[in-house]
């Protein structure tokens, strides 16, 4: 059976905008990039109507501003999106070729490479990040090899443009657990965090005395809404705040204010929290007097871990995620997959932006983009040069954001699954380099090994026919293209 969406596409689109907005003078903005931490798709109500968990404030950033319905990620996983967000470059161009770091691991980005945040800052912003980095970081040693948790780390947010920062080293189920602001970590003593099983899961290893896995996200909360309050009262300069949160990611460990809410387990309530969360920086966006001067994006780093309902335990890697999926609830939505699967669920991701006299309220944008294009298209809202070799792989959106087609069309768009396995996306054609997910999904299959499936995802979105032996030549010229974007 076909699965036909609002979601498919035929030819880029946006919906209502008027004639008059690109005119309309909003420049250098206050940004804001909120990015969760396995999202799904079908997590967001106003992206999937069939979703019993409410999502009253992402509903609200939808009704404000444009919602993108082909919005993709650099990678199903959340390191190569992280590097790939911040750069403008695919992560499969570093030394990461698949997989993702831990919290001990060395720095990703090189250090001679131009950031998101370096652009900004060279360029008149106050720069900050508060949340997940999973970037790896400059860990100084004690003669024994341990973390020396009394010095700075080396080789982290403020060496890479960011003029503030409040992190954590990775996603919030690796070791060590610690909190970092402005290269110093916080703990006032370092102790041992047992492992935990799923949904509440946790590795063993080294925590700082002050992190609390169920306030963490408050935590950082607190820290993204102070920075904004403290910039928009300075009114000096404009802002970049970049806020990757810690949710709805596993240990899933909403807050207890939040347990029970959705009746939907553990999973529902950490939506539901991430939802208010997203609410609260909006609140103080407001009440800090910037909410017309400030570009709110919306999105998330990777699709959900929560497998669909109809799959039973006997076709997963992980029965104990099965038992806590929620039963009434697609994180997905009607996308084939999970997060690492090279198919949509792992990449395709919410993508909201509010921007006010410039986004027209409650419109969609069927255009296809990726996370990459962030780098470009602040260059491009700010007015600035990006430098020479810097962000390869990025792409303007501004165009679509203001009602009006790019001059020049966006090159097919390259997925990459947890394991390495590549695809790509040019239009209504989909063609993944492999004979598998590529990710967790059965089965996984093995990269470069024909055939390779093709999809018109216009009236495939669920992934489900092989058309690439009836269109043989959109077949051959995609994996020619394919190949021709990775040997760059």
């Amino acid at each position: 059976m076909k699965i036909r969406s609002l979601f498919a596409l035929a030819v880029p689109l946006v919906a209502g905008l008027l004639p008059s907005l690109s005119a309309i003078a909003a420049t250098r903005p206050n940004i804001v990039f909120i990015l969760a931490d396995d999202m799904g798709f079908g997590d967001v109500q106003a992206l999937n109507p069939a979703s019993t968990i409410p999502t009253p404030n992402l509903n609200r950033l939808a009704g404000e501003g444009m919602a993108f319905t082909d919005a993709h990620t650099g990678s199903a996983v959340c390191t190569p999106t992280r590097y790939g967000l911040v750069t403008g470059r695919y992560c499969w161009r570093s030394r990461l070729k698949s997989g993702v770091l831990n919290g001990y691991s060395a720095p990703l980005i090189e250090s001679e490479r131009p950031t998101i945040a370096s652009l900004l800052k060279a360029n008149g912003y106050a720069t900050g990040i508060v949340g997940k980095w999973h970037l790896g970081l400059g860990w100084q040693k004690l003669p024994d090899g341990t973390i020396d948790f009394t010095k700075p780390v080396t080789h982290g947010p403020k060496e890479l443009g960011f003029g503030f920062s409040h992190i954590i080293p990775a996603s919030l189920d690796f070791p060590p657990y610690v909190f970092i602001h402005n290269g110093r970590i916080t703990a006032p003593e370092i102790e041992e965090q047992p492992a935990q099983p799923f949904p509440a899961f946790l590795r063993q290893g080294e925590r700082g005395s002050d992190l609390v896995m169920e306030n963490c996200l408050d935590d950082l909360l607190a820290q993204a809404t102070g920075f904004i309050r403290d910039q928009a009262a300075g009114k000096e300069r404009p802002f970049f705040l970049y806020f990757p949160m810690t949710a709805p990611h596993k240990p899933v460990l909403p807050h207890p204010r939040f347990q029970g809410r959705s009746g939907l387990g553990p999973y529902g309530d950490f939506v539901i929290q991430v939802d208010w969360t997203v609410g609260e920086v909006l609140k103080a966006i407001e009440e800090a007097g910037v909410r017309d001067d400030t570009l709110v994006i919306y999105t998330s780093d990777n699709g959900s871990y929560m497998y669909r309902r109809d799959v039973t335990p006997d076709h997963v890697e992980d029965a104990s995620v099965q038992a806590y999926r929620p039963e009434h609830h697609t994180a997905n939505g009607p996308l084939r997959g999970t997060k690492a699967d090279i198919w949509e669920a792992g990449h395709r991701v919410p993508f909201l932006v509010r921007w006010p006299g410039r986004v027209q309220p409650a419109t969609r944008c069927t255009a296809t983009l990726c996370l990459t294009d962030f780098f470009a298209t602040a260059a491009e809202i700010v007015g600035a040069t990006i430098p020479a070799g810097g962000a390869p792989d990025s792409f303007s959106f501004l165009p679509w954001l203001e009602g009006r087609r790019p001059d020049v069309p966006r090159p097919p768009v390259i997925h990459h699954s947890g394991n390495g396995m590549f695809a790509i996306r040019d239009g209504q054609w989909k063609l993944v380099l492999g004979n598998g997910s590529g990710g967790r999904e059965e089965p996984r299959g093995k990269l470069f090994e024909h055939p390779y499936p093709l999809f018109d995802l216009s009236l495939d979105l669920g992934e489900e026919h092989d058309i690439a032996a009836e269109y043989r030549d959109v077949a051959t010229r995609l994996e020619q293209e394919a190949a021709e974007l990775r040997q760059e």
